[in-house]
């Protein structure tokens, strides 16, 4: 019997049965109007349904006016807390703000100076890998994609860990904890073990225990381990700024869902990285940076508005870039008037550019900010206004700081597994329900015919 290879293209066969999935799959889209199916998990409007009750994230895009809920300015808060209090806290005193903002997340509160020392210090003592991990797990097959690299090793962490099963609460935390730690080694050796592969040198930095998350990422990548206190810096802020964004997105909704089985921690962080991984979640920025280059090659003359918005347009009619009639970065499925973590953002993304000796690429992308929301406004029925999100400065950051683009999702893995451990620890402690939400069957029964008749 021939072996099917998984190296090469569908075969004729495999084609021809997908055909058969084509035609028998799609749904009459009225029937979700005629069944008043939330499809998505929104409502018409897009607002997402109410599927559970959360300590740990809130985000606000509205406000009540007379009995009525109207768009407002953007907030994001962290156990209670605006997240822009929180970034100018750990601003005014220079100090790392991921590892202050992880405490956050988990404990419910802001930790004091012995508290941090002291949770700083147990995930430097938390960051390392086991015995031959690195040559056995990382270096063998590497993959194109640091997601699916995470997402390996996550579960083969499992096979290491004696309480694997165990999802008592303080186990948990330890399994969690460690893959806070975690995450910054297993993404930079993963590219480092891609780039070898692909015939460059390989060069592998152990952690400095004395250094933030952020600073390691910076240490552990670049051949020197150099790095300016802006480019740690910036990196930090993307860390906090990604770190939880409530119950409902995707990635963090995936996490309830699987912990409410009763799994193991490594799997349910391994869904949800998954879920990550996609385009439409963490993949963003990338699009954002593919966009750029796209318009650089079309606009020669950055501050020509017209010609912005004749390409913009373009954009949104599908005659231009990917033909997806989408300008990424710009509108949120909650956000309307601005998205706070992109507001936070922009001032030290401006800051970073002169350093870089990039102020006339970021004019560009505070023109196209601005041009784009004009231009969607102008060309599209939309329920809510359009803003600038968090994904259409990052991705620009991250090229000035040298990141390969292989790890731009894997920067928000690292930041983002600090609110998936608080909210699978939620999931544990407060639900005894697996979530089950109900699909309406919309085919009539019919007779079974046998083979022979067929």
């Amino acid at each position: 019997m021939a072996r099917y290879d998984y190296s090469e293209a569908n075969s004729p066969e495999i084609e021809k049965l997908a055909e058969l999935c084509t035609k028998e799959f799609p749904i009459d889209p009225q029937l979700y109007t005629q069944y008043d199916v939330k499809r998505g998990l929104r409502d018409l409007n897009g607002k997402g349904v109410l599927a559970g009750l959360t300590h740990i994230g809130n985000v606000c895009a509205t406000k009540m006016v007379d009995g009525v809920s109207v768009p407002c300015e953007g907030k994001l808060y962290y156990r209670g807390i605006d997240v822009e209090e929180l970034v100018a806290g750990f601003i005014k005193d220079d100090r790392p703000g991921f590892e202050e903002t992880a405490y956050l997340l988990l404990f419910g509160q802001l930790p004091n100076t012995e508290q941090l020392n002291h949770f700083t210090k147990l995930l430097a003592d938390l960051r390392y890998l086991p015995s031959v991990f690195t040559r056995d797990v990382i270096m063998k097959a590497p993959s194109d994609n640091m997601m699916n690299t995470l997402a390996k090793c996550v579960l083969t962490l499992y096979s290491y860990d004696q309480a694997a099963n165990d999802i008592s609460v303080p186990n948990v935390l330890r399994q969690c904890l460690s893959l806070i730690s975690l995450f910054p080694l297993i993404s930079v050796y993963g590219y480092q073990a891609y780039n070898f592969k692909a015939g460059e040198s390989l060069i592998i930095h152990q952690p400095n225990p004395n250094l933030s998350i952020a600073e390691n990422i910076l240490y552990m990548l670049r051949p020197d381990s150099s790095f300016t206190p802006l480019e740690a810096k910036l990196l930090d802020l993307a860390l906090v700024l990604h770190a939880e964004h409530g119950g409902g997105n995707n990635s963090t909704f995936t996490v309830h869902v699987v912990s409410s089985s009763g799994t193991d921690t490594y799997s349910a962080i391994a869904a949800a990285l998954g879920s990550l991984k996609g385009p439409k979640h963490g993949g963003a920025n990338i699009k954002v940076c593919q966009m750029f280059d796209d318009l650089m090659e079309h606009v020669t003359d950055w501050e020509d508005e017209d010609a912005l918005r004749t390409y913009l347009r373009g954009l949104l009619h599908k005659e231009g870039f990917d033909h997806s009639g989408l300008i990424y970065g710009l509108g949120h499925a909650v956000y309307s008037i601005s998205d706070p973590r992109a507001k936070v953002f922009k001032e030290f993304v401006r800051k970073l550019s002169v350093e870089k000796g990039r102020e006339k690429e970021f004019e560009l992308y505070d023109r196209v900010e601005r041009l784009g929301t004009e231009v969607i406004c102008a060309e599209r029925k939309i329920y809510k206004g359009v803003c600038a999100n968090v994904d259409f400065y990052s991705g620009f950051v991250y090229r000035m700081l040298g990141l390969p683009v292989e790890l731009y999702t894997p920067i928000f893995a690292i930041a983002r597994i600090a609110g998936w451990s608080a909210h699978r620890i939620e999931e544990l402690i407060n639900s005894n329900k697996i979530i089950r939400p109900a699909y309406k069957a919309i085919d009539a029964p019919r007779p079974y015919v046998a083979l022979d008749k067929r």
